[in-house]
């Protein structure tokens, strides 16, 4: 056998309990939304145009318009379509831009713990920084929300040994990093129990359209595409369906109108989907040990 990670174990989906989800149809569907901040010249950066000379302002510049005005305007298009996302948040946003976060948190959107800013990563952090590091998000959330967050998703998707067993210790009880099935997967952890409920690393427009440069109109076709099979195949077992987007990617006018396409097609079906938030699918499926893979 070769060597693995051992945090999860090989079951097929074919060898799975059959249950419903709460509106009786076997397709939960959850929208994560990217808010992120970075250090200005420091850290890692996502960047639209790669190599631009130091002081980077044009890059800066295009990530800033996300929490200035694409973000404020996903809120609205989610809400007109009784869409409720959850934020992916790097909780310096909270200090940086709070009128977005004000929005937010009328909307009812659910904050999942996404690092300090988008500058950082987990990997290479000590135990004992990298523990401090996600007590130091939830904090910031709890105070800010008043009470935690129960989802973390790290920045870059980066993981230490220790990331998955540390999770638990500091309060946050499903992941939302990694898409190995279509329904919510037991993580081995010695912090306690964590989830990890399927997350989009390809209907992501961070990974899809800056990283592969897919046009919106592309993003939006491989969103109702995925839709399409998934409600097909979830009629006859659960199934879990989840589209990331980013405040300053999906928040550009021209790249909101194809995502709204795909989203009016997704509410078009409404009575075949149940539009969830990724805490309460995490819930439901917490409420009976049957249904755990």
């Amino acid at each position: 056998m070769l060597p693995t990670h051992g945090r999860y174990e090989f079951r097929p989906i074919t060898q799975r309990p059959d249950f419903r989800w709460p509106d009786g149809n076997g397709l939960a569907l959850y929208v994560a939304f990217g808010v992120e901040e970075y250090c200005f010249g420091e850290g890692m950066t996502e960047d639209l145009m790669p190599g631009a000379s130091k002081p980077d302002m044009v890059n800066t510049s295009w990530r800033d318009y996300g929490n200035r005005v694409g973000g404020f305007r996903l809120i609205d298009r989610f809400a007109s379509r009784g869409i409720r996302p959850a934020m992916l948040l790097n909780t310096e946003v909270y200090d940086h831009a709070p009128a977005l976060m004000d929005a937010a948190h009328e909307a009812g959107i659910e904050m999942v713990g996404h690092g300090l800013t988008n500058s950082d990563t987990l990997a290479g952090m000590s135990l004992q920084a990298e523990l401090a590091y996600m007590k130091a998000v939830q904090a910031k959330i709890t105070e800010k929300q008043g009470f935690p967050a129960r989802g973390w998703s790290s920045p870059w998707l980066a993981h230490t040994e220790n990331t998955i067993d540390l999770l638990p210790e500091a309060g946050f009880s499903y992941l939302l990093d990694l898409r190995m099935d279509d329904q919510p997967v037991h993580l081995k952890s010695k912090g306690g129990s964590l989830l990890a409920l399927p997350y989009a690393l390809e209907l992501n427009d961070s990974t899809t359209m800056i990283g592969r440069q897919t046009t919106a109109r592309d993003f939006a076709q491989m969103i109702v595409d995925e839709f399409d099979e998934m409600r097909i195949a979830a009629r006859s077992q659960p199934l879990v369906m989840s589209i990331v987007v980013h405040s300053f990617i999906s928040g550009q006018p021209f790249r909101l109108a194809s995502l709204t396409a795909a989203l009016d097609h997704i509410v078009s079906h409404r009575d075949e989907v149940w539009l969830a938030q990724p805490g309460e699918i995490e819930a439901f499926v917490r409420g009976d040990s049957r249904r755990l893979i």
